[in-house]
């Protein structure tokens, strides 16, 4: 497993450590709200929300470096869809946490994870890196997303997930696509 697909699988750790919030008068972080009992939140739009909110802060911040380490013209071109992209995801879904009242965790909660991943790799296996990365991702966040559309309780965190979907989706195909040409490269060099 590649240090990105681990990062990956870390975060999604992580958001399912925590559990069903509760809303009040005070916002709350949304590690603070795991200890609460009641929800207003049922436990699969909380673990959306947490998974959602970590996940597209790290698309940005890995895609930065992607935009400057990688070695392929595609490769760069795809990092920085990722960096515009995911800004609009990180604005929607702050302004339901907003009428909802809840703050979320702050962005350095993974800033290790990134330095340790993406910082770290030779220009040599980046882009292999990043590309496999990419795959193991958007896969299990469409899967996320289908699942709040599917499961999930609270009507505008299903509409952000119907209308970011897509997206995606899109993104999925993009990263098949950047794989496909990379073994087609590999394959012509051998």
């Amino acid at each position: 497993m590649t240090r990105i697909a681990m990062l990956g699988f870390a975060l999604a750790l992580l958001a399912l450590a925590a559990g069903p919030a509760k809303a009040d008068e005070q916002p709350k972080s949304v590690v603070a709200m795991a200890s609460q009992t009641a929800s207003a939140w049922s436990p699969v739009d909380f673990n959306f929300v947490a998974q959602a909110n970590l996940g597209a802060p790290f698309q940005i911040a890995s895609g930065r470096i992607a935009e400057k380490k990688a070695t392929n013209a595609n490769i760069r071109d795809y990092a920085h869809l990722m960096v515009v992209s995911h800004k609009p995801v990180v604005d929607a879904l702050d302004a339901i946490l907003q009428r909802e009242r809840v703050t979320a965790p702050p962005n350095t909660l993974l800033q290790g994870a990134y330095d340790a991943s993406l910082k770290a790799d030779r220009a040599a296996t980046f882009d292999r890196d990043y590309v496999e990365g990419q795959l193991d991702y958007q896969k299990g966040n469409a899967a996320l997303f289908r699942y709040e559309i599917q499961n999930g309780i609270d009507p505008d965190l299903k509409e952000f997930a119907q209308h970011t979907l897509p997206k995606i989706e899109d993104h999925l195909q993009r990263a098949l696509n950047l794989a496909k040409s990379a073994e087609i490269a590999r394959a012509s060099s051998q």
